[in-house]
Formats: structure tokens, sequence, C-alpha cells
């Protein structure tokens, strides 16, 4: 399931002077923790940021550097056939880096946290195995919080008979009704979560109807466990304006490359708006205009908006990790200026 994805099949070797493996014990020897004892849990890069930050191309250089293998945390590149508007890496742009996590679901196939946390966990375990360091890259925060503190799901098991009348009610009456119910059972959860996401509200609802207890409070005990991992945990940012110039071109980009025909081909293959992939940026807006809600231009005006407040929320998901090592871009004159500062900081945090 965790289908490595690069152009050497994952069997290439470094012999730059500081591409060294992982488990090398020379090069990479166990920290100790406040008590003196040492710290045996597995190293973790993670390079998480807002969409457009160039998460990406860091991940291959640090990859490269410290052969590493990259897990992908995004939550829309897992399904096959949404390249485009996922801004899905490239073969050539993976320079010959194994890569995880991407094009493993058919977009009519569910895909959530706990999927994710279980293939992300096997994946990682694969990589250690052949003696490569896991980086973690994207900007699903929810994607690495839980596999960076194991967080428990068990308690979230799913009421179907709520569900689906919770579902029946956003459809009847639109997704702001459901969110009304959220902000009666767990005002915080309805604050964090996007009054569009219809699932994680009726998943946040669910948790309070089944535990008595709001999901928000348990997303902060979890967060309270010990990491699973021992990160280096960076976040990828910029000034505002740079990030939405930089948001706006890539929208522009994604249709030139033929995004319009990618949502085209999706939906003659049978897919609407009800399925969840389809409410990714750039598809969904794309569908409402196929659907003559609104003109091409006006999608796409749409597209640039939603993509510039879906990065400003993940950046305040970010400021919420206590262990995030921000780093702006733009304190960096060059680009490899910034690649060394953030192998300087591998370097530092894994004890290489």
């Amino acid at each position: 399931m965790t289908d490595p994805r690069s152009d050497s099949a994952g069997d290439r070797t470094y012999t730059h002077p500081e591409m060294h493996p992982v488990t090398d014990p020379e090069m990479h020897p166990d920290l100790c923790l406040d008590d003196g004892t040492q710290d045996t849990r597995p190293p973790l890069v993670i390079i998480a940021g807002p969409t457009a930050s160039g998460k990406s191309d860091a991940a291959v250089r640090l990859a490269h550097t410290f052969s590493g293998s990259v897990i992908s945390a995004d939550s829309m590149q897992v399904y096959r056939g949404m390249d485009i508007g996922s801004a899905k890496i490239t073969q050539e742009e993976m320079q010959g880096i194994p890569h995880y996590l991407l094009d493993i679901v058919d977009p009519r196939e569910d895909w959530n946290v706990v999927r994710f946390q279980q293939e992300a966990d096997r994946a990682a375990a694969e990589i250690l195995a052949q003696g490569r360091l896991p980086i973690l890259a994207g900007g699903t925060g929810f994607y690495i919080q839980a596999l960076l503190y194991h967080i428990d799901f068990t308690a979230m098991d799913a009421d179907l008979s709520l569900r689906t009348s919770l579902t029946e009610l956003a459809e009847r009456e639109g997704p702001e009704a459901v969110h009304a119910l959220l902000q009666q059972a767990d005002p915080e959860a309805a604050s964090q979560i996007h009054p569009n996401n219809v699932k994680r509200m009726i998943r946040a609802i669910e948790f309070a109807r089944m535990s008595g207890g709001r999901i928000s409070d348990h997303n902060r005990e979890q967060r309270q466990r010990p990491p699973a991992y021992r990160a280096v945990f960076i976040v990828l940012t910029m000034p505002r304006e740079q990030l939405y110039e930089r948001i706006d071109r890539r929208v522009d980009r994604m249709m030139e490359n033929g995004l319009l025909e990618e949502v085209i081909r999706l939906r003659d293959a049978g897919l609407t708006a009800t399925d969840v992939s389809m409410q990714g940026l750039g598809y969904k807006q794309l569908l409402q205009y196929l659907d003559g809600q609104f003109s091409l231009e006006e999608a796409v005006r749409l597209i640039k908006r939603d993509s510039r407040h879906f990065a400003k929320r993940q950046l305040t998901w970010f400021r919420r990790e206590p262990a995030a090592i921000f780093v702006d871009a733009a304190d960096y004159a060059e680009r490899e200026q910034l690649y060394g500062h953030l192998e300087d900081l591998v370097r530092q945090g894994l004890g290489l």
C-alpha cells in the first residue's frame, strides 16, 4: 500500500561525503534524554508549511543530503489521477528519491487520518529498515500530528445512524446546519474546522455524543503525549504577500497545465461533488463552473482566494505545535543558503 515512487525504485546509493545512512552508529548516535537515558525513538524529519511554500523541493534536497526517503503528508496527493490540482510532485522532480503515499487510492475511496497514520507508520518503518531517513513532507497538519504523536483514535468509533442523519441534514439544509450543531457541542472545534468540511464536523459531533467529551479537549490531550519519533519539525514560511503571489502563480500554472481538463476527465469517470476527493481546492470550484454556477474566470478567482485562506489556516495550525521550528525563506538571498540552514537544523536535531 505504501508504494514508494522514484525513478530508481529506491535502490540509489549516494556517495557524497555527507550522505550517510541513518543507521550508521558512528554518524547517527542516540541522543540522551533529560534523565540521562538514551533516546532510542526512531528519527524523523518533518518539512511542513502552507501550500506553495516549497516543501517538496526542500524534502528532496534533504533526502539527497541525508540518504532519505519522502513520505507525503498531503490529503489529496494519495488519489490516483488527481495530479495537477493537488500539485503532486512529478517523477522528474523526485530526482530519484523514493516517495511514499502518492497515488495509492482511487478518488472514490474513503481516505482519512486513521488510514494515513497506519500507512505512514508502515512507510517510516520500511524506510528505517532500509537504513534511510524518513522525511515527512506536507501541509496537512492533523496528519503530521497523528503520526508524530501516535494519536489514539480508538475513542472515535463511528455511530453510523448518527452519521447518516447528520449527512442527510447537511444535504437537506447545507453544511451550516451541521456547523451550528458542532458550535453547540464543541465551540472550540467549531472555530477550528471549516464549515464546508462536513466529514470532520460530523466526526467531532459523533465524538461528543458518544464519549460525552469534546474532540478539541481530546486532541489537546493527545498533543501532550511525548512524540513517538525523535523529530526535527521544520515549518517553511515567507511574508504573506510573497506567499499569496506564489499561490496565485501556481493556480495560473495549474490552469495552463490542464487542471480543467483533469476535472472534466474525473467528472466523466463518474466522480461528483459528493465525493470527498472532489472537495479539494480547484476540483470543487471547477466542478461548480462545469455545473454552470459561475464563469471560468470566477472559478479561478475563487480557487486563488480559497487557497490563500487555506494557507492562513495551515499556518495557524502549525503555530500551535510547540516543537515546530519556523524558517522564513525571505531571510535567505539564495535558495542554497536556505537549504544549507535546513541541513544544519537536521544535523543539530538528530545529532548527525
